[in-house]
């Protein structure tokens, strides 16, 4: 249920209203806009006559919400939620996604494999225009056999790759037990695989770092959105979400880019979205011209997999671009980026 308020109203005519929102059992989200203040109601609204609030001088409307998920939600929240990444650190650059006026490039290789690698990889993306770094420490690996990354001394070396650039980092957290551990991290994945890690999801939003949440192999946006609300609810708002493809009923592609996605989520959320091309189609040739459309379809950043030897990763080689790749894609995206008036 949603409250909207009247003009001019203050914060102690707002008090007793919130009080009274409280005694009857449910909780609230107070949403301050440019053109009016919201009040979202949030638990089992079902016996609440609307009537109850409109007789409050300090309502001007009140209507109900269909959706499953309320803070993600945009009627919650009509203003777009932008979230800085790498905020008051020193020596490290903060950047902001969602603002709609940049397209922030968050790029590196898919895996942390040594120190020389991911140095010179945060470095040759850094020169190119990304703004932050990613490198998996933890992989998950359809196969018990594959590489399934480095762990802590990966994320020791994310470390370093970032005092050494100045880029924030971001890289994808599987377990609860390993949270402990990511207190250097900037901005904390949530793989497709763990979207629906609910246990996970509630402890990331005691956290309190910024959290990018990607869309599961099979995942409707509904349910992508109620993840985002197990994260919200448990107090972290700090969320974006992230298309990454899903299963097709054809293979030429690793998984099939759901653009339409995009649009779709900034109409019915404030969360920003990003979208990863590499994974979504898991060839590299294909990746700019992903790139461009998803840039086209209006996404507030791209997530892109660039390794210094795409021929000798230890993982997903066949995806990830090499520098001089990126460098040029950069190049071409800035273009596109600026037709919309905006930089990357």
């Amino acid at each position: 249920m949603i409250v909207v308020l009247k003009k001019g109203v203050t914060e102690n005519q707002l008090k007793p209203f919130l009080a009274d929102v409280k005694k009857r059992g449910l909780d609230y989200h107070v949403t301050v806009g440019v053109d009016q203040n919201i009040v979202g109601i949030l638990g089992d609204t079902s016996k609440i006559d609307a009537n109850d609030f409109l007789v409050n001088d300090i309502v001007e409307s009140v209507e109900r919400v269909s959706a499953p998920y309320k803070l993600a939600s945009r009627s919650f929240h009509p203003q777009n939620t932008i979230v800085t990444i790498g905020a008051n650190q020193a020596d490290v650059t903060p950047c902001v996604i969602g603002d709609n006026k940049t397209v922030p490039l968050i790029a590196g290789p898919c895996s942390v494999e040594n120190e020389e690698q991911i140095v010179e990889c945060a470095k040759a993306v850094k020169a190119a225009g990304a703004r932050i770094l990613r490198g998996g420490a933890y992989k998950p690996r359809t196969s018990p056999y594959s590489f399934q990354g480095l762990g802590l001394e990966g994320l020791r070396l994310l470390s370093i790759a970032k005092k050494e650039t100045g880029l924030p980092v971001c890289t994808e957290l599987m377990a609860i037990s390993e949270l402990q551990f990511f207190e250097d991290v900037d901005l904390i994945q949530v793989g497709a695989r763990n979207f629906q890690n609910f246990d996970l999801l509630k402890e990331l939003g005691k956290c309190g770092k910024p959290v990018l949440l990607k869309r599961g192999l099979s995942g409707t946006i509904t349910e992508l959105l109620m993840s985002a609300e197990y994260i919200m609810a448990s107090g972290n708002e700090r969320v974006i979400l992230c298309e990454r493809g899903i299963r097709s009923y054809d293979a030429y592609t690793r998984n099939c880019l759901d653009l339409s996605a995009v649009p779709y989520l900034h109409k019915v959320s404030h969360l920003p979205v990003v979208v990863d091309p590499s994974h979504a189609c898991g060839i590299r040739w294909m990746i700019p011209v992903l790139s461009q459309a998803a840039l086209a379809a209006g996404a507030d950043a791209l997530e892109i997999e660039v390794h210094v030897q795409p021929e000798k990763a230890l993982s997903d080689a066949s995806q990830q671009l090499t520098p001089a790749e990126f460098t040029a894609l950069t190049e071409r995206l800035a273009k596109y980026a600026a037709v919309e008036n905006k930089t990357l």
